[in-house]
């Protein structure tokens, strides 16, 4: 039995270790952040980084103190678009990057010049907050369906912004 686990040992040892790099660790962190968010639409999750360190995090849930979907279900919104579609949202939630933002503001945590990761893009709505929290980078795992807008702003302000994949989340 020691012979095995010597021998796997090696055999593992033989493949080089590939150190993550920055993105890929904190996107990992990213996914555990995001397992606690409390609405199954969207579990998702956000770490602002500032100088490689993570000065916040935010997941999908709703307000300190409120209910969440998981609890009592979704407060369901239609929202109807100028080519006529419709699509639901649950609006009893605030986004995992509106809460990694108030966190940081409820801890006196300057966001200025940062990172921010999350599993999708921004909606146009967090996009602005980003924005105005003076974040510099943004870096999403896959693409949102209604993200175009939030890619244009983050271009005229000077956001630099990081696709990992070109997956689309729709809801």
């Amino acid at each position: 039995m020691n012979e095995e686990k010597l021998t796997a040992k090696n055999d593992d040892a033989q493949e080089p270790y590939k150190r993550p790099s920055w993105d890929e660790y904190f996107m990992k962190i990213v996914e555990m952040v995001a397992s606690r968010g409390s609405c199954d639409r969207g579990r998702t999750g956000c770490v602002i980084t500032r100088d490689r360190r993570i000065v916040s995090t935010g997941y999908v849930g709703a307000p300190v103190g409120l209910p969440h979907c998981d609890e009592v279900g979704h407060e369901m919104h239609t929202v109807t678009h100028e080519d006529g579609s419709q699509t639901q949202h649950c609006i009893r939630t605030a986004h995992a990057e509106q809460n990694a933002i108030c966190e940081a503001a409820r801890m006196g945590i300057a966001l200025e010049g940062g990172t921010l990761y999350c599993r999708m893009s921004p909606c146009y709505t967090c996009a602005k907050m980003i924005i105005n929290a003076g974040i510099k980078r943004v870096v999403c795992a896959i693409d949102y369906q209604a993200g175009a807008r939030s890619r244009e702003i983050f271009k005229e302000a000077g956001v630099e912004y990081v696709l990992l994949s070109n997956d689309v989340a729709k809801y």
